[in-house]
């Protein structure tokens, strides 16, 4: 009995697998990006070796250490981790010691009254271990195992995007101060032209609508100071929230945002997202999770055999539980045949390869969001520069124009409407060119999140 045990042991453990050869689906999208290749860095493996502002790497590690969202994300690994576990245990016996006690009276018709007796039972043995034949508990095993992954990979993602979206709340913020501090300049300015168009205007050498033009612009810059003041609250409060710490300082008083630049990135091949981006990574081993799983359903088609065996000693008082002769053994296997079961194991197929299916297409459109992501970045960036560029001039001109205009304007050469619209559409220009400059570092970032920030496949929050 003892070899037939093990043989069917050994059977069990290295049963073979009813789940399909998985094959990673092709890539639905082109192999090049419309955006021509530039020149640039791979992903660096470190995030602050791209967001070098002392500032934003303080707000980004504070985010890492206490954001709730990003917790929840690691507990789920911990959750599937211990998930993995439970079904791993599965594929090994369960060996479990017992001890029994009954003290009772036989009662058989026709026979003289017994006696009150006690029985003493101990015993070592296997109950119920499935021997997998055909690869159902290897296939719920490898299933776990596959979402485990993705749950790692889950959390990998939700801190990149994490990062992502600290460094984006962070520069909507610089960008309001930078705002903020125009603002401050050009509403001094416009009180400072007030005053003196007052005087002008109480000494006869400025008409009324000069007078109104001047207040009404001062006006403008006090609305234009709440409205900005309103919006750089509600930034800070989104970097609290992100930062999981509404009290936090940085400590350190950042450059303006045209001074600061990030790492210029190479986008590589679209192919190389499979391999960086934990999303794809995510999604492929939910699509493997799929494939165990119809391996699970095709093994519920044939027969199972469990097995159930205990050795132990059994005696009428505890002191001879141990003694010779007191020894007995069960070995029972028993195998369970499907016959009929209204079409439950059919359907639980169907499911899984639908449940297959739809993994699939969730891959597949995955990668073309993917794709997607990196092609808008590429072409958002190209167009920017040369925005920038274009908007660069602008204010310059309006700057010189602004010039001109109050040289004009003290020399009587021209009237105060047209130093007026000068002021105006300086602030104008200048409040645009910090707008894109906005911009040009968000689409930075948004770059490096959609070629999958850490390329090393490490979890970046350790």
């Amino acid at each position: 009995m003892k070899p037939m045990a093990m043989t069917l042991l050994t059977l069990a453990l290295s049963g073979c697998s009813l789940a399909p050869t998985y094959e990673r689906p092709a890539a639905p999208v082109p192999a090049q990006y419309d955006t021509p290749a530039q020149a640039g860095q791979a992903a660096p493996q470190d995030w602050r070796a791209y967001f070098n502002d002392p500032a934003l790497q303080a707000w980004i590690e504070a985010a890492l250490a206490n954001n709730r969202d990003l917790r929840v994300a690691a507990l789920r690994i911990e959750e599937a981790r211990a998930l993995y576990g439970v079904q791993q245990s599965e594929r090994l016996p369960s060996i479990d010691a017992s001890g029994e006690f009954s003290r009772g009276r036989a009662v058989e018709p026709g026979q003289p009254r017994m006696p009150v007796a006690n029985r003493y039972r101990a015993a070592v043995g296997i109950t119920a271990f499935e021997l997998d034949f055909f690869g159902r508990v290897k296939s719920l095993s490898d299933a776990a195992l596959s979402r485990y992954l993705a749950s790692a990979e889950a959390h990998r993602a939700a801190t990149l995007a994490l990062v992502a979206e600290t460094a984006t709340a962070y520069f909507n913020q610089r960008s309001l101060a930078d705002q903020l501090r125009l603002t401050d300049s050009t509403l001094a300015l416009r009180e400072t032209t007030l005053k003196l168009t007052q005087r002008r205007f109480d000494a006869g050498l400025e008409t009324a609508i000069g007078l109104r033009t001047a207040q009404m612009l001062v006006e403008t810059s006090r609305a234009t100071r709440a409205e900005l003041t309103r919006e750089a609250s509600l930034a800070r409060h989104a970097l609290g929230l992100l930062a999981g710490d509404f009290s936090m300082a940085a400590g350190i008083d950042p450059a303006p945002l045209e001074s600061q630049t990030l790492t210029p990135l190479a986008a590589g091949l679209p192919s190389d997202l499979l391999a960086r981006r934990p999303d794809l990574r995510q999604a492929e081993n939910a699509l493997r999770a799929a494939n165990a799983d119809i391996g699970a359903a095709r093994a519920a088609f044939f027969p199972s055999v469990q097995l159930t065996t205990d050795i132990g000693t059994t005696a009428g008082s505890f002191s001879d539980l141990f003694s010779a002769g007191t020894g007995n053994w069960t070995f029972a296997p028993r195998l369970t045949l499907p016959i009929f079961n209204a079409g439950r194991n059919r359907a639980n197929l169907s499911l899984a390869e639908t449940r297959k299916h739809i993994a699939v297409a969730q891959y597949e459109g995955s990668i073309q969001a993917a794709f997607r992501d990196v092609a808008d970045a590429l072409a958002a960036r190209d167009a920017l520069r040369d925005q920038i560029e274009a908007q660069r001039k602008v204010r310059d001109a309006d700057r010189e124009r602004q010039r001109l205009a109050e040289r004009r304007y003290a020399r009587g050469v021209t009237d105060y409407l047209e130093m007026l619209e000068a002021q105006r559409s300086l602030f104008e220009s200048e409040q645009e060119y910090i707008r894109l400059q906005q911009r040009r570092l968000v689409n930075a970032v948004d770059l490096y999140k959609a070629l999958g920030g850490w390329d090393d496949g490490r979890d970046p929050a350790s």
